[in-house]
C-alpha cells in the first residue's frame, strides 16, 4: 500500500512496543508505511539484564529515582498492577506462557454475540503462535511435579497440564545452552540458545531462549524500516491544524524518560496514532490528553470495565527442601480445580528472594481492622511456639529455591474501573 503522506515524519505512530505496538509495528510496516514506535523503557541485551531481583536498579522501572530497569509495579487501593516497560514490552518480563482460551469463554461475557469468535479466533492464535515459537513445554521441574502431586491428592490429577510456552527449548536427550542460527523465520531473525531451565523467565531470559518480542515481531518490524525510540516518553497527542477529528494528522511530543530533567521536547508528525501503551499506559495518558484538552473528545466511559484476567497470587515455603524448586521453565504446569478455575505453578530463579518481603502468614477474614488484629495474633503465635521455623520461613534467603507461587486464575467474565483523580498533596502531582 505504500506510505500515505510524504508531509508527515511517519504515517503510523506507535506507542509502546507491547504486544499490541510490536504486532501492529510489523503488520504496518509490511504494508509499506513509515512507522514510529515510540517506546517509554530501555532496549535490553541478554548480557544486560540482572542475574537476580536483588539487582533492584537493572530490575525495577523507576528513572526518577534511578531505577532504570524493565519491570514495574503500581500500588492501587484494591489491586496491584505488574506491567512491563522496555523495548519489548511485558515480554521481556513475562513468564513466556500463552494460553489459548477454552471454547466456553467465547460464549459467555459481554463479547458473546459481537462476532462468531469460536471460527474466527483460532486463525489468530495460530499466527501469533507460529511468529511466536510456542511449543508445549518439555521442561518439568521439581515444582511443577510437586504441583502434580498436589493435583493427584486433591482429586484433580487428571487435569494437569504442561503449558504452551514461547521458548526455544532444546531437543529430546540434549542440553540446553546450545546456539543455532534462526529456527523460526528461515534465517531472517537472530540466533537463538536453547532453553537452560534456570527458572529466570521473568527476571528477563539472559539466554536467549524465551521469545520476547524484541525477537519476533518487533525485530522483523525493523528489518522493514520500522523506527523504535527507546527511553521515549509520549507526552502529548495533539491534532494538527484545528482539526479536531485528526484528519489532518496528529503532532507527537516526547521528553527522554531516563532524563532527570524533562524540560527537553521533541515533535513528530503523523497521519495516525495507536496506543498500545499497556491498558494502565495507554488508559492514563488518555486521561491525561482529556484532562489537558488536546483529545477532549475522548469518552467519559475511560476507565470503566477495565478487563482483568482474575489474578490472585498465594505462595507455599518449603524451609530446608532437598529439590531446588527454581529450576525449570517460569510457568511450566497447570492444573484445573473447576471448569472455570486453574493455579499454576510459577517461580524465580534461584538467588532472587526479593519477592520475599511481599510474603506473609495466611490470614482468615474480611479486609478491615479484624483481619489485621488476627493476622498480628497469628504472627505472633507463630513466633512465641515455633520462633525456629518462623524463622526459616520468613527469612529472605534461599526464598526462591525454597518457594513456589501458585498462580490462580479463573477464566469469568470480570473488571475494575480506574479513576482519574488528584492525591491529597496536589497540586504538586
Amino acid at each position: 500500500m505504500g506510505s500515505l503522506n510524504g508531509q508527515f515524519d511517519f504515517d503510523f505512530i506507535i506507542i509502546g512496543s507491547g504486544f499490541g505496538g510490536s504486532v501492529s509495528a510489523l503488520r504496518l510496516a509490511e504494508k509499506g508505511y513509515r512507522v514510529g514506535v515510540m517506546e517509554m523503557g530501555r532496549r535490553w541485551k541478554p548480557d544486560d539484564l540482572p542475574r537476580t531481583s536483588w539487582s533492584i536498579h537493572r530490575w525495577f522501572w523507576h528513572p526518577r529515582i534511578g531505577l532504570r530497569g524493565f519491570f514495574k509495579m503500581r500500588l492501587f487501593r484494591h489491586v496491584t498492577i505488574y506491567h512491563g516497560c522496555a523495548v519489548g514490552g511485558g515480554s521481556i518480563t513475562f513468564a513466556g506462557t500463552l494460553l489459548s482460551p477454552p471454547t466456553n469463554v467465547w460464549e459467555s461475557g459481554s463479547w458473546a454475540g459481537l462476532a462468531d469468535w469460536k471460527s474466527e479466533m483460532p486463525r489468530h492464535f495460530k499466527t501469533a503462535s507460529e511468529v511466536l515459537g510456542v511449543r508445549d513445554n518439555r521442561i518439568l521441574g521439581p515444582a511443577d511435579l510437586l504441583l502434580q502431586k498436589t493435583a493427584e491428592a486433591s482429586g484433580c490429577g487428571d487435569t494437569f497440564y504442561r503449558t504452551h510456552v514461547a521458548i526455544f527449548q532444546p531437543g529430546e536427550g540434549e542440553c540446553g545452552g546450545q546456539t543455532y542460527p534462526d529456527p523460526f523465520f528461515g534465517g531472517r531473525g537472530p540466533e537463538r540458545t536453547t532453553c537452560t531451565a534456570c527458572g529466570g523467565c521473568i527476571m528477563g531470559c539472559r539466554h536467549g531462549a524465551k521469545n520476547s518480542l524484541d525477537l519476533n515481531y518487533l525485530y522483523l518490524a525493523e528489518k522493514l524500516g520500522a523506527r523504535v525510540f527507546p527511553e521515549t516518553k509520549v507526552i502529548d497527542v495533539k491534532p494538527l491544524d484545528g482539526a479536531s477529528d485528526g484528519s489532518s494528522g496528529y503532532a507527537v511530543r516526547t521528553v527522554k524518560s531516563t532524563a532527570w530533567t524533562r524540560w527537553r521536547t521533541q515533535r513528530f508528525t503523523c497521519r495516525s496514532v495507536v496506543f498500545a501503551a499497556s491498558s494502565l499506559g495507554t488508559m492514563e495518558l488518555l486521561f491525561h490528553l482529556k484532562e489537558k484538552g488536546s483529545l477532549p473528545a475522548i469518552s467519559g466511559e475511560l476507565g470503566k470495565h477495565v478487563r482483568t484476567n482474575s489474578e490472585s497470587l498465594i505462595g507455599a515455603r518449603v524451609p530446608g527442601c532437598h529439590d531446588d524448586l527454581s529450576q525449570g521453565i517460569a510457568i511450566g504446569s497447570g492444573v484445573y480445580i473447576d471448569e472455570h478455575t486453574h493455579i499454576e505453578a510459577v517461580r524465580y530463579p534461584g538467588g532472587s528472594d526479593t519477592m520475599s518481603f511481599l510474603t506473609t502468614l495466611l490470614t482468615d477474614g474480611r479486609p478491615g481492622s479484624r483481619r489485621i488484629a488476627l493476622w498480628l495474633k497469628n504472627i505472633l503465635g507463630s513466633v512465641i511456639r515455633h520462633p525456629f521455623k518462623s524463622w526459616r520461613l520468613f527469612r529472605p534467603w534461599g526464598w526462591a529455591r525454597e518457594a513456589v507461587i501458585l498462580l490462580c486464575m479463573q477464566a469469568l467474565e470480570g473488571e475494575i474501573e480506574m479513576r482519574w483523580r488528584r492525591p491529597w498533596f496536589f497540586p504538586f502531582k
